[in-house]
């Protein structure tokens, strides 16, 4: 079981390597004050209180004793230049307020504790109101006594110190982190940024590993692997060229041969069965081709939807286009041209109304199809991407295609780094959600 929720570790390599770095630094920096607190700096404290306090006992026992004014006039020169106390008497009365309670800071704490178990006396004590010096007023028989010491007696500096220097280090050395964890992880950002331009079509300037041995072990492979892939492409097209010409040619010659025998009926089924063996060739051919060696470039996304919708309505289909912000973004025309098509071709051959949406947000593009057509069971919603795959099984090309609509569009629309997807339309048909990202 995690020790830390995952909920609140950062999301990013660099907040997570931090956190690796200076939580255990903090810890030991806590570790070392507590310790330093609660060892060193108290138990000194305690040690210079406990020795003002006895220096004080020793001169109010001797000024107890003191029966004449000049041994008490040597008494307080004594303290004064050979312990650095400095003592006034009051005959006029008895303190106001003695000190009862112990004090709000470790300072007040040890002195006042000192001072009860050496002095026994009623006392009044003040710490902070002096400039320098610690004021401490005792009761005597017939007088008070104040004595006045410098503070840097029973407090010093140092301990400050130590604590700053330690805060301060932490922070110096947060920042030396920060700086060197930025330059280490910035590598791998940049070869995540390459692989997602080069998923999206988009990868026109050149990437070059850099960092770390692992990370520029991971580029070198990166870009390997980007050129097999590229090869691998323009061999494909290559040879597709050849295999259009290789089938079309065939084609065209008994289009040709059936238009010289005239409108001969028993040959008119023989026409219906060529057209549709080139429209299945064409179809074939764009799914296998896959748009891969178009170029992407800045497309107005709304412009190209009025064109489909427009070309829709004219072949007496009521299509509906609603669209929201600026619809301009980087695109290989033709192949998502043909994705759209092949979306809203189905939706016309389905149903009797079309609804279209297009919005655009902070990081994505989304793009809505709706149809009050029969709709596609749930069960079917993902088969029906697969190649050759069709609702009908007895593959009538009269009630669809051949199979490769939704396989082209999601190969385009995947293409470009988005996703498609279908659901329950709104006006009770399907929906096909596209989205891409901007």
């Amino acid at each position: 079981m995690p020790i830390v929720p995952k909920s609140l570790l950062p999301r990013t390599l660099f907040g997570r390597a931090v956190l690796i770095i200076v939580l255990p630094l903090v810890l030991v920096q806590l570790v070392a004050i507590f310790v330093f607190y609660d060892r060193v700096w108290e138990t000194v404290t305690r040690r210079l209180s406990q020795a003002v306090a006895g220096e004080i006992a020793m001169t109010v026992a001797m000024m107890s004793r003191a029966d004449s004014v000049e041994t008490r006039t040597h008494v307080l020169a004594t303290a004064a230049s050979s312990l650095g106390l400095f003592i006034e008497i009051d005959d006029r009365g008895r303190l106001a307020a003695p000190t009862v309670d112990e004090g709000s800071g470790i300072l007040e704490r040890r002195l006042i504790q000192a001072l009860r178990e050496r002095v026994g006396r009623p006392f009044a004590l003040d710490v902070w109101r002096q400039p320098r010096d610690v004021v401490v007023e005792i009761q005597l028989d017939d007088a008070t006594m104040r004595v006045r010491f410098a503070r840097e007696r029973v407090f010093t500096t140092t301990s400050y110190v130590m604590i700053l220097w330690m805060v301060g280090s932490s922070i110096i050395f947060f920042a030396v982190a920060s700086i060197f964890m930025r330059n280490q992880v910035r590598p791998i950002r940049r070869l995540a940024e390459a692989a997602e331009e080069f998923g999206k079509g988009r990868d026109d300037e050149p990437y070059r590993p850099a960092g770390a041995s692992e990370v520029r072990q991971a580029g070198a492979a990166f870009v390997v692997m980007r050129e097999r892939i590229r090869r691998f492409l323009q061999q494909r097209t290559e040879m597709l060229a050849g295999i259009s010409h290789d089938l079309r040619t065939p084609l065209t010659r008994m289009k040709l041969e059936l238009a010289l025998l005239g409108d001969v009926p028993s040959v008119a089924g023989l026409r219906a069965d060529v057209a549709d063996m080139e429209r299945m060739v064409d179809s074939y051919l764009a799914f296998v081709r896959g748009e891969g060696e178009e170029a992407p470039e800045l497309v107005d996304l709304k412009a190209m939807l009025e064109d489909l919708v427009a070309a829709a309505q004219r072949e007496g289909h009521s299509v509906r286009l609603v669209t929201e912000g600026d619809l301009t973004l980087p695109l290989r025309p033709q192949a998502i041209k043909r994705s759209i098509r092949n979306l809203l071709a189905n939706a016309t051959r389905h149903g009797a109304r079309i609804d279209i949406r297009a919005k655009r947000r902070e990081r994505s593009l989304k793009l809505t199809i709706d149809d009050d057509g029969p709709g596609i069971p749930q069960s079917a919603r993902e088969d029906v991407f697969k190649p050759f795959f069709r609702l009908d099984a007895s593959r009538n090309t009269a009630t669809g295609g051949v199979g490769l609509g939704l396989t082209i569009a999601r190969d385009v629309v995947r293409a470009h780094g988005g996703e498609i997807w279908l659901e329950d339309s709104p006006l009770g048909g399907l929906r096909a959600r596209i989205k891409l990202p901007v």
